[in-house]
């Protein structure tokens, strides 16, 4: 037992040395552990403080701006109280140059529409001899266009209208419209609908009493003043009587001109109008999101009949003293309902422009049409006109021709219809066109062969759009 002793010995010895080597190797891990967790602090302290480093470096730049910006309001205040001394002074400016001056705006109207004439020089409006409303000889000066601060001559301001028109006048300048109204009349403002209203019911414009801004005499003055002069007129005449318009005196005299000497013919045809419609539907919404205009049937008949015409000369033709003169372009009149009667507005060039602009024409002119605001260039110089009423639920309808013109065609509505398909019964959308011709331009071959072709161009549109 003794011998077996130092073995024992050296056992313990070795356990407890490994024992220490174990704690000194745990010790030495637990402080690289902590050195390791120090250095990830330190680390994150330091992006923390370069993080407040950019924070505080942000907000001085954002009070260095703020700062700025104040300094931006200061100078806008301080402009905007030196601009408001301006336009205070401009007013003042305007207001005394308007005592003897007034813009230069002017309409002319005439019996279809109302013009707007443009001013050949820049400068004021001066010396305004023309009173809003009346009637002034072509040729007539009412007016002098005078530089700021010029006067207009004294002649025009201060001279009464010549007693005669023999006398010789030493300067040439332009004198007051001679008008056979009192002076009050004259100086009263009055629309010219009003105006014209008065001259046709007979009703003296100075006895009127004008309701209007400014005292100005509206048609409805003219209608009062005129019912005691009219009442010792029977009830059954008075009640049956409707005045015309000067439009609708006008559209009843050229009509009258056109059908009894214009000899018209008609030629009717039936077409079907599904692929018409259908294509309308599948170009409507592209139109209307890219140029903000809602395509009609009748912007579609006008595409493909102004394209037709080029075909058909002869429909597309002015009847003259020399002979008969073709055209080589289609400027297509589009019959519009006003509230006086009817007036063709033009579409220049419809055999070249896309369906979107003849659209957008079309409805141009419609609007000025409502407002009385078409210019001579609206209504002038059709070759071709259509009528379309199939808005209005009409089948069929003939119309008359406006000379110089060679035809007209008239668009009814378009319905489901039973038609024979195949040899059976089927419903189809028709629609029903009918063409009225000048015989001495066109004869009655000529307009089926125009209807045939129409015909085919409506079964496919997209072929010809």
């Amino acid at each position: 037992m003794e011998r077996n002793h130092p073995g024992s010995w050296l056992i313990m010895q070795k356990f407890l040395s490994n024992l220490l080597i174990f704690f000194a190797l745990s010790l030495c891990a637990l402080c690289a552990f902590q050195w390791v967790r120090e250095s990830h602090l330190r680390k994150e302290i330091a992006d923390l403080q370069n993080t407040v480093y950019v924070k505080l470096e942000a907000i001085q730049t954002l009070e260095s701006q703020l700062k700025q910006t104040k300094e931006d309001v200061t100078r806008l205040d301080n402009l905007r109280v030196e601009l408001s001394g301006i336009i205070k002074t401009n007013k003042e400016e305007i207001q005394s140059l308007r005592k003897y001056s007034e813009k230069l705006e002017k309409e002319i109207e005439t019996d279809k529409a109302v013009m707007e004439v443009e001013a050949t020089a820049d400068g004021i409006l001066a010396g305004i001899t023309g009173v809003v409303g009346t009637d002034i000889p072509v040729g007539r000066t009412i007016a002098w266009i005078v530089a700021p601060g010029e006067k207009p001559p004294a002649e025009i301001e201060t001279a009464p209208a010549p007693a005669a028109r023999g006398k010789t006048e030493s300067h040439a300048a332009p004198v007051g419209p001679v008008t056979s109204e009192p002076p009050a009349a004259q100086a009263a403002r009055i629309s010219p609908k009003a105006r014209r209203l008065a001259k046709e019911l007979g009703v003296d414009i100075a006895a009127v009493r004008g309701s209007g801004p400014g005292g100005e005499i509206l048609a409805s003055d003219v209608q009062v003043a005129a019912k005691p002069a009219t009442s010792d007129v029977p009830a059954k005449r008075s009640s049956s009587l409707e005045v015309p318009s000067t439009l609708g005196r006008l559209m009843a005299e050229r009509t009258t001109q056109s059908w009894t000497t214009v000899p018209h013919f008609f030629v009717t045809r039936e077409i079907e109008a599904g692929a018409l419609n259908a294509y309308r539907e599948k170009v409507v919404a592209e139109i209307e999101r890219t140029h903000s205009v809602r395509i009609t049937h009748t912007d579609l008949l006008v595409a493909l009949t102004a394209r037709l015409l080029l075909k058909h000369p002869r429909l597309n033709a002015s009847f003259t003293a020399e002979g008969i003169r073709l055209h080589d372009h289609v400027n297509m009149g589009v019959a519009i309902a006003v509230n006086d009667g009817v007036v063709a507005a033009v579409i220049r060039n419809a055999h070249a422009g896309s369906l979107a602009e003849i659209a957008t024409q079309r409805r141009d002119v419609a609007e000025r049409a409502q407002a009385g605001k078409l210019r001579p260039t609206d209504i002038a110089d059709a070759t071709f006109t259509i009528s379309n009423l199939g808005m209005y639920k009409v089948d069929q309808f003939t119309a008359i021709i406006t000379p110089p013109q060679a035809a007209i065609l008239a668009v009814g509505a378009i319905s489901d219809r039973v038609v024979a398909v195949e040899g059976k019964p089927a419903v189809r959308p028709m629609m029903t066109l009918t063409l009225s011709c000048d015989h001495r331009v066109a004869d009655g071959a000529r307009a089926a062969l125009f209807l045939n072709d129409l015909a085919e161009a409506m079964r496919d549109p997209q072929r010809m759009l």
